[in-house]
């Protein structure tokens, strides 16, 4: 270990040395100058051969551990946002579906799920026509949920992580952005039915990558951590039934 310690220069040089001794014993025992020469020439004529190898496998290995590292700190971030944030708002959300069982009923992962399971969640969602009323549930219930998470949805969106993962981007925008409409507002009683309606769009919105994003979260907890996949299913905000304890 106290090698790798030493100056780069010196390690450089010890080398070198190394290198020079090895080639002068090779001399002094074969006598064979020519031979010796005409190895060396051949391993300095492929040696920019083994540089691009070298180089290439490296820094594909490297990449490929930073894209590693990088994908878990944003799975980190994202296991943040649902613990604080979003499996509650997924299930205050569902007060204000005129009827969204199917929904419920299709999106309920059980420990037996595999891909295939989530792919086809993934598709039911993707082709889904949401609908979303926000004259049906607590509206100012939800103005004060959200205010009290405003702070961390900021902090989220200042993590430089985020800007590998679009999707989890546009989430948070799209529940920021219906934060700002709901306070922007200074009553939430008796809007125009146009003003209602613009607000069930930006709900619209949010749900819907919030819904996405929340299949995608699960999937990883299941190849990743599947202890607290077992208590996200059954504790899934999708579900009316839902609760913690283990039957």
């Amino acid at each position: 270990m106290k090698f790798f310690r030493l100056p780069k220069d010196a390690i450089v040089w010890m080398l070198l040395l190394v290198s020079l001794v090895l080639y002068c014993a090779e001399y002094l025992i074969f006598r064979r100058a020519d031979e010796i020469g005409f190895g060396f020439m051949s391993n300095v004529a492929f040696l920019p051969v083994y540089v691009l190898f070298v180089t290439l496998m490296i820094e594909r290995v490297l990449k490929q551990r930073e894209r590693d590292a990088m994908m878990k700190k944003m799975n980190m971030v994202i296991g943040v946002f649902f613990s604080e944030v979003g499996t509650e708002l997924l299930h205050d959300f569902q007060a204000f579906f005129p009827d969204g069982q199917e929904l419920s009923r299709r999106l309920r992962p059980t420990p037996h799920w595999k891909d295939a399971d989530f792919d086809e969640a993934a598709a039911f969602v993707k082709g889904q026509e949401i609908v979303m009323d926000s004259r049906l549930g607590d509206l100012p219930g939800l103005k004060a949920y959200l205010g009290e998470k405003k702070l961390i949805l900021l902090n989220l969106l200042e993590n430089p992580n985020l800007l590998e993962h679009d999707a989890f981007t546009d989430l948070l925008w799209a529940v920021f952005h219906l934060l700002e409409e709901l306070h922007a507002r200074k009553s939430l009683e008796g809007l125009p039915n146009s003003d209602m309606d613009h607000l069930s769009g930006d709900m619209k919105r949010a749900n819907t990558h919030l819904v996405t994003e929340w299949l995608c979260y699960m999937r990883h907890l299941r190849t990743d951590y599947p202890y607290l996949f077992s208590l996200a299913v059954r504790m899934n905000p999708l579900n009316p039934d839902a609760h913690a304890e283990v039957t």
